[in-house]
């Protein structure tokens, strides 16, 4: 557990305040928030980074979409795509190009204008090699990209970005992509700083000091103040934002709090806003409550939660092993016994009715067909296999349930796997590095629509970290990029995903819902299925 110091996080702090709770009315956080414009919001964890071209979790991401603006921006309520640093865009008939025009009063924090040209050398950071992004594979619908990437392409003037003006940036695609707006919503389409990124390094280094309070120059709603690791984040309004004048909060204090009861004690005690999470002994306690209950937000998001099986891993190089972990996992029972907020258990990778698409149901409960699965891969009853671990991230909600499946595969295939948590940035790490043998894991979609998902197993895909590659899956996702026609699409969808989960490289557990805890003071963080709130839009109504 890590220790929170800053404004009364602290263990002993946060003791103290709920000490003094009792001891007559104090002004709390919350209170000089709500009249001073200053939010405070947990946030689950340290970030791993805050440079938008490399991070990958939705937490780095809430904060970072404070400090940056990308072409388009999100629909506080729907998660669309509304206008950022572009006023308009439009595209070919095909869907092939498009046109994106920026606002000319758009600026960095350090005063400089936002131009075309910062897109362009943005993408060609990405896209280098000595970077890797986990999300380059989201550029690489631009032509020639994924060859510059790999090297068969040298001059990036050839990738399909291009600055016509000043203010104006045309994107020019190897297929279809009509949900483009959409897509570069997402951080790794943001725009950086190019003279603060080779202050502080070179062109494609991770992890320079270029994203340290003083030193981050952003185009979004807030500047980085403050950074103290595992303690707090504080952004400060950025009045050289282009719709400063709209933006009602003067600052976000971020916490970096992993243990969902200590989140919820803060939030209780008046210096939390919103939470991330909650306990989920403590779902039925606020929702049955009439004195609580509207403090309670439940609503679906677009996230699935799931475990990676790493498939270089004997005996996990074994589509009959992994089948069987996954058929042995009683996903309703969690849901009731342990998760408690309203999920849905998941069999596939892709939630239903993501855009219209609803993936087919190959995986189903089922202990006995899983048990001879086992013994004809060679371990009857669980004779004979391996010792293997189970790794989450430190969360007690992840532990619980972590636990519920140790145990469901002890009792139905006669297997012991071993558990062991990581703080966040080192399991991001892990990871990245591919060592573990199971590992949790969650995917939140990044726009509208199944490729958001599908596209993650793929082989060229960063984010799969799983050694899983499958020639058949690769080729059907790669039609279904120039597949126009919808019906079709979602045929080469579904086709794709039946592969994925006959092979099984990953156990899904359930479709998400959110369930979180909000002061009523809180206005503009809204509920959508991204689970995405632009800072420049939420404000504070002091209590009456």
């Amino acid at each position: 557990m890590r220790i929170r110091s800053s404004l009364l996080l602290g263990a002993v702090a946060l003791t103290g305040a709920l000490l003094l709770a009792g001891c007559g009315k104090r002004e709390t956080p919350v209170d000089i928030g709500n009249r001073e414009q200053i939010f405070h919001l947990g946030n689950l964890s340290e970030p791993t980074d805050l440079d938008p071209q490399i991070i990958s979790s939705l937490q780095d991401f809430q904060i970072v979409i404070g400090l940056f603006e990308g072409l388009t921006s999100y629909n506080p309520s729907t998660a669309e795509p509304v206008p950022g640093v572009a006023t308009h865009w439009e595209s070919s008939a095909d869907a092939k190009t498009w046109t994106f025009h920026l606002r000319p009063e758009a600026k960095w924090s350090n005063g400089d204008p936002v131009t075309a040209h910062d897109f362009v050398w943005s993408y060609q950071r990405v896209l280098s090699p000595a970077l890797g992004s986990e999300y380059a594979a989201m550029l690489f619908c631009l032509k020639n990209a994924r060859d510059y990437l790999s090297g068969e392409v040298d001059d990036f003037s050839e990738v399909g970005v291009k600055a016509l003006d000043d203010h104006t940036l045309q994107l020019s695609l190897d297929y279809p992509v009509p949900y483009l707006p959409g897509m570069v919503a997402h951080a790794v389409w943001y725009p950086i700083h190019r003279d603060t990124i080779l202050a502080h390094g070179d062109f494609a280094q991770r992890g320079t000091r270029w994203t340290r309070p003083g030193n981050l120059v952003g185009n979004g709603p807030f500047v980085l103040t403050e950074w103290i690791p595992n303690q707090i984040i504080t952004l400060s309004r950025n009045e050289l934002y282009w719709d400063n004048a709209n933006v009602i909060l003067n600052q976000v204090n971020f916490y970096p709090i992993e243990n969902s009861a200590t989140e919820e004690a803060a939030f209780r005690s008046g210096q939390l806003h919103a939470t991330v999470t909650i306990p989920q002994a403590k779902i039925a306690v606020y929702k049955n409550d009439p004195e609580r209950s509207h403090l309670l937000k439940q609503y679906p998001q677009l996230a699935t939660y799931f475990y990676r099986l790493n498939v270089d891993r004997p005996p996990l190089n074994d589509p009959r092993v992994r089948r069987a972990l996954s058929m042995t996992v009683n996903r309703q029972q969690i849901i009731d016994a342990v998760a408690r907020g309203g999920q849905m258990p998941a069999f596939s990778l892709t939630p239903p009715d993501t855009a219209g698409y609803t993936p087919p149901k190959v995986i189903n409960y089922d202990p006995e067909a899983a048990r001879a699965l086992l013994a004809e891969a060679g371990f009857p009853g669980g004779e004979g296999f391996p010792k293997m671990e189970l790794l989450y991230n430190t969360s007690d909600g992840h532990r619980a349930l972590a636990e519920a499946l140790q145990q469901m595969w002890r009792k139905e295939l006669g297997i012991d796997i071993g558990l062991y948590n990581q703080e966040a940035k080192v399991w991001n790490d892990t990871m990245r590095e591919k060592n573990y043998d199971i590992a949790r894991y969650a995917w939140v979609g990044d726009y509208l629509d199944a490729s958001t998902f599908l596209d993650l197993m793929t082989s060229e895909n960063g984010n799969n970290q799983t050694n899983w590659s499958n020639a058949a899956y690769d080729e059907l996702i790669e039609r279904s990029r120039s597949t126009i026609d919808k019906a079709a699409r979602f045929e080469l969808y579904r086709q794709a995903e039946a592969i994925l989960m006959e092979d099984s490289p990953i156990v899904p557990l359930y479709y998400y819902t959110n369930n979180q805890l909000q002061r009523p003071e809180l206005k503009g963080f809204e509920g959508n299925l991204l689970d995405i709130h632009p800072l420049n839009r939420v404000y504070l109504e002091a209590s009456q």
